[in-house]
């Protein structure tokens, strides 16, 4: 277990409970293939792909994301709140970014899929769990795009990643971190924890706060993406794959700006995460 970083009480035996309608074995499938075919033309683009200019590596990712989530069988729909808990447009993912440049985008998090979400409508540089470096397939496409990676059991290389965070948010670029620091299953959420948001405050950089909410085609909510407890990726990706009409809702809220003058470094970082949380739960 982390030192520094809790772990969410939600777990399988009691967060999945309810049965989500469910598509053919052949239909599952063809969406894991799908899913497999994409995810190694992305291991394989991800090379040449660096050596364009931002722009068109932003689109191309925003692109390849798009193309993962559809072969997984999930509808996603984009949207921007113009103010803390009030809707404003949305719609099906379209080819615009959303955001400021140079933000800590910092989400909610449900799932392993809350990654491609955000890089549909919003790519960056990720934080993730050194862990996740030995995924298969996965890890390698994370590290060479640029991931920042974060070792939750060395309390004493914390300074160094928000080091790193920071410098990338200085270049003008965008990363992505879930300050919850584990996975919930979505009825249930966790405190953002105000270590990262200290990036934010070096780098004199705006927090792009967003909501990633799922649910069935009917409009009832479900858990059934949620990675969480002892889940392993295979078994999650499986669950991911059966569920019929699976619609992920990311809303993108307005960013908030770096503090003024404060007493403490602390106190700065606190009032950050504090105001990022209430946007998230206010459009929940």
């Amino acid at each position: 277990m982390s030192v520094w970083l809790p772990t969410a009480p939600c777990r399988p035996e009691t967060c999945l409970g309810e049965r989500a309608p469910e598509v053919s074995h052949p239909r599952r499938v063809l969406r894991l293939t799908g899913c497999l075919v994409a995810v190694l033309a992305g291991v394989l683009l991800s090379l040449p792909v660096r050596l364009l200019p931002y722009g068109a590596r932003d689109q191309l990712t925003r692109l390849w994301a798009r193309v993962v989530l559809r072969s997984l069988g999930v509808t996603v729909h984009l949207g921007t709140a113009r103010t803390a808990g009030v809707g404003g447009s949305s719609g099906a993912v379209g080819g615009q970014a959303v955001g400021a440049d140079g933000a800590l985008v910092v989400a909610n998090h449900v799932s392993w899929l809350d990654i491609p979400l955000l890089a549909a409508g919003r790519p960056g540089r990720s934080l993730a769990k050194t862990e996740v470096r030995r995924w298969p397939v996965l890890g390698p496409l994370v590290a060479w795009g640029g991931t920042v990676f974060l070792d939750r059991d060395r309390l004493r290389t914390l300074p160094d990643t928000v080091a790193a965070v920071a410098e990338v948010l200085r270049s003008g670029h965008p990363v992505i971190v879930f300050p919850e620091g584990s996975t919930w299953c979505g009825r249930e959420s966790g405190r953002f924890r105000p270590a990262l948001f200290q990036a934010a405050v070096e780098a004199g950089a705006f927090v792009q706060p967003v909501t990633i909410r799922y649910r069935l085609a009917d409009g009832r909510p479900t858990s059934a993406p949620a990675f969480i407890g002892d889940d392993g990726l295979l078994t999650s990706l499986a669950r991911v794959v059966a569920v019929r009409g699976l619609v992920a809702e990311v809303t993108f809220l307005p960013p908030i700006p770096p503090p003024g003058p404060q007493p403490t470094r602390a106190g700065a970082r606190r009032e950050l995460a504090r105001a990022a949380q209430a946007a998230v739960e206010g459009i929940r």
